[in-house]
């Protein structure tokens, strides 16, 4: 592939619902564009952007796959993105390295909820859209109604220029708008025919739209299309480039991807009217001086680039898919990280179709390529030139939405399984990992059960790495509900020295937001000073252990005020058991098991909001409000987090994905009798399976 330059680039994402057809929409073109000698197909494992062992065996795309293409003296960069929602954390790198998107929809299926996230998506990022309506070629599916949805849902911003020769199983053909020729079949059948007579009035219909909308964006271009009725190709041609670089022109355009008709007038509209990353101004910063730096798409100007994708091989090593945003890079150009502050070093530079690895000599300012084995540099980290230190605004991803607890399948592989974690989560930065303090168990947070599974798999196959994840552990606590006055009382006499402490304790329940306090209160020396620490220390190495099912204690609240002493057997470890022999009497101060209460906000389409709030009261869940937020509901709730288990697979269930939430700890409450008895029954059953 020859070095192109930055007008002649073009960087585009292919978005939209999960299984519409948007690999077998890259396969077509790639194939049109004459890139592979067959096409390849998803159900048969073999298509370029579909590589990975468990996308061939899913039959799914889980990662985002460059696939540059040349055609009509473009290069474009074609970035395929998974549509399952389990991915979400997919779509935020390739948006930041492209300034075009296709937007894939099924016309069988209509208007989809991964279409309408692709819209928004787009749309917050400014990035330019084209919509490309496949399966145009199945049963009973009707044009006109797509595109009168597409209208009636978005406006008349939408504008068809490719229209379709028959619909349904009589699909055969397409008509270009733009040029005015229609065209029947596809690849070598592919042949230029009359337009169809009884579709001249949709044609003429259609060429005025575009007419209108291309004259719509300039009042030079306005008063020509009024004095002449009409644009030259020229002035079309800006005019819709545009529209459609602005965000008021989304062309629409039929395909059938199987068997690749209206493909090639797809590759022409994206070639030629959508923005080179000439049109975007990039925004940075100097982070140890705070100073602004501008750049542009510009090889005279200093390297700076931005890290979009990382995959991380345990043989291969790790490899930085990055966007270069300004100057040239080469392999001798010496990077500097930014967000690091570290120089780093490539061992090489690559450009990148599906799992093949090109090496190329030159990446120029608007191009995307990738580079290997960088030590210190993660997804959305800047790397500049040493001594032009530009960074780039972070990558943000979409927040994990799904917790489960990691455990080595086999005992002692604690080690292989966390270190095939921290890799395999390089290359997605959409997934935590780590170790929750009150429970002490490692949790790994995602999408969803399928992401989650794929990494699990993945672990096994790519690291040997063999784990199990269940459902986490609830950081249960226990506290008291009332007061008492306990002694605490150990004597041991064995000949010699004996032991001897003698406490009082008085325990009640602590003020609001304190776990422990401990009061001293003993007057006359009843218990020397230099063993009251003895007595604290009993009593808090103790409450890590309740007295009702041995969760930890907390809200308690100990006050010392007498006891007695032996001039010769005392001891602090005798004073220490007496304090443990008292916190055991804490049983009869009325203990509670107490359960986190978490501060839930669920947004949903209104149309969900009795659904998601039935949904609520039976997770024993409390309305706190409702408000309009972004033409939805966000519903603002408190629900113990052991009703929060798969609730992001429930919430995509009730809402068709429409809908998504954030949980945060609010505090601990009592939990009801009936439900408290049942948790501390199961809990003494696990503790005496432990002790088995």
């Amino acid at each position: 592939m020859k070095d192109y330059m930055v007008k002649d680039i073009r960087n585009i994402a292919v978005l939209g619902h999960g299984s519409e057809g948007k690999t077998t929409l890259v396969e077509s073109m790639l194939y049109a564009a004459g890139v592979t000698d067959r096409q390849g197909r998803v159900e048969d494992g073999n298509t370029v952007s579909d590589w990975d062992p468990e996308e061939i065996k899913r039959h799914i795309s889980i990662s985002a796959s460059v696939a540059p293409i040349e055609i009509h003296g473009k290069k474009l960069n074609i970035i395929d993105v998974p549509g399952y929602f389990d991915f979400a954390g997919e779509i935020p790198g390739p948006l930041c390295a492209v300034e075009g998107a296709v937007l894939v929809m099924s016309a069988a299926t209509g208007l989809s909820t991964g279409f309408e996230k692709a819209w928004t998506a787009t749309g917050k990022r400014g990035v330019a859209r084209m919509i490309v309506l496949t399966q145009i070629d199945r049963e009973h599916v009707s044009y006109r109604k797509v595109l009168d949805d597409l209208r009636a849902t978005y406006g008349h911003c939408i504008i068809p220029t490719v229209l379709p020769i028959g619909e349904g199983t009589s699909f055969k053909g397409v008509v270009d708008v733009l040029t005015g020729k229609a065209f029947m079949g596809a690849g070598k059948d592919r042949k230029e025919v009359p337009i169809p007579a009884e579709m001249q009035a949709l044609v003429d219909e259609a060429i005025e739209a575009c007419h209108e909308a291309a004259a719509s964006t300039s009042e030079e271009l306005m008063e020509k299309f009024f004095d002449e009725g009409t644009l030259s190709d020229v002035d079309m041609l800006r005019g819709l480039s545009a529209g459609i670089y602005d965000g008021s022109i989304v062309p629409v355009v039929p395909v059938s991807s199987l068997n690749g008709i209206g493909v090639r007038p797809l590759l022409y509209e994206l070639a030629m009217y959508m923005p080179s990353p000439m049109e975007h101004t990039y925004h940075g910063i100097n982070p140890k001086t705070k100073s602004m730096h501008i750049r542009h798409a510009d090889m005279s100007e200093s390297f700076t680039a931005q890290v979009f994708k990382t995959i991380a091989d345990p043989f291969v090593g790790k490899l930085s898919f990055i966007k270069v945003i300004s100057g040239v890079l080469t392999p001798a150009t010496a990077l500097y990280n930014a967000n690091a502050d570290k120089p780093e070093k490539a061992a090489g530079l690559f450009m990148i179709r599906g799992k093949k690895q090109i090496p190329v000599g030159m990446l120029c300012a608007g191009d995307i390529g990738a580079l290997s084995k960088l030590q210190y540099t993660s997804t959305g980290d800047s790397l500049c030139e040493i001594g032009k230190v530009v960074q780039y605004d972070s990558i943000d991803f979409p927040a994990p939405q799904l917790s489960m607890a990691v455990y080595a399948k086999k005992a002692g592989e604690e080690d292989k399984v966390f270190s095939g974690l921290a890799r395999l989560i390089e290359e997605m930065p959409d997934v935590v990992v780590a170790k929750d303090p009150m429970t002490t168990e490692t949790l790994i947070s995602g999408q969803g059960e399928l992401e989650l599974e794929i990494i699990r798999q993945k672990l096994l196959t790519k690291f040997g790495a063999d784990a199990v994840f269940k459902d986490p552990k609830i950081a249960y606590r226990e506290s008291i509900r009332k007061t008492i006055k306990v002694q605490g009382r150990h004597k041991k006499q064995s000949g010699g020295h004996g032991q001897f402490g003698d406490v009082w304790i008085e325990f009640s329940p602590a003020e609001p937001g304190v776990d422990f306090e401990f009061v001293d209160a003993v007057v006359g020396g009843a218990v020397p000073r230099n063993f009251i620490p003895s007595v604290e220390k009993g009593l808090r190495d103790n409450l890590v252990k309740g007295v009702l099912a041995g969760f930890p204690m907390t809200g308690l609240r100990a006050k010392l005020y007498d006891g007695s002493y032996h001039p010769v057997d005392s001891s602090e470890m005798a004073f220490k058991t007496a304090a443990r022999i008292a916190y055991k009497q804490c049983i009869n101060a009325s203990p509670v098991l107490l359960e986190p209460i978490m501060h839930v906000e669920v947004t949903v389409p209104d149309e969900y909001m009795g659904d998601v709030m039935g949904d609520m009261n039976k997770r024993r869940g409390r309305i706190l409000g409702m408000e309009q937020t972004d033409g939805k509901q966000l519903i603002v709730a408190e629900v113990p987090q052991a009703e929060m288990f798969k609730y992001a697979t429930d919430l995509r269930s009730m809402t068709q994905a429409r809908g998504f939430f954030k949980m945060t700890f609010e505090r601990y409450e009592e939990v009801p009798q009936v439900i408290a008895a049942k948790i501390i029954e199961a809990h003494k059953a696990d503790l005496a399976d432990d002790e088995d």
